[in-house]
């Protein structure tokens, strides 16, 4: 399992992404991880996690997806790395370096 945590005090956001289907995140109540803030699309980006191998996919969002400060259409993540979707920005990190 891996921990999203957003770093941005105004948006307490935590999502745990466990293996299994693909999740997404964006502003619409149909997206799984619902990030509600200026600059965040609807359906923003999508998560994927196979074993211990997690990565974001850009959904055609408008302010695009950034992973350690580069725009990304698709990219492999790691522990410490930041995603930002929008204006919120969140560390990536395996559950058992959240505790």
């Amino acid at each position: 399992m891996w921990i999203l945590e957003s770093l941005d005090p105004e948006y307490k956001l935590l999502f745990r992404m466990l293996p299994g289907p693909s999740k997404t995140m964006g502003r619409a109540p149909r997206a799984d991880f619902i990030v509600d803030a200026p600059l965040v699309s609807r359906l923003h980006c999508r998560l994927n996690l196979e074993t211990d191998k997690l990565d974001v996919e850009d959904l055609g969002s408008t302010n695009g997806t950034w992973v350690n400060g580069k725009k990304v259409l698709r990219s492999a993540l790691g522990s410490g790395d930041e995603i930002r979707i929008g204006r919120v920005i969140f560390s990536i990190k395996p559950e058992a370096a959240a505790r």
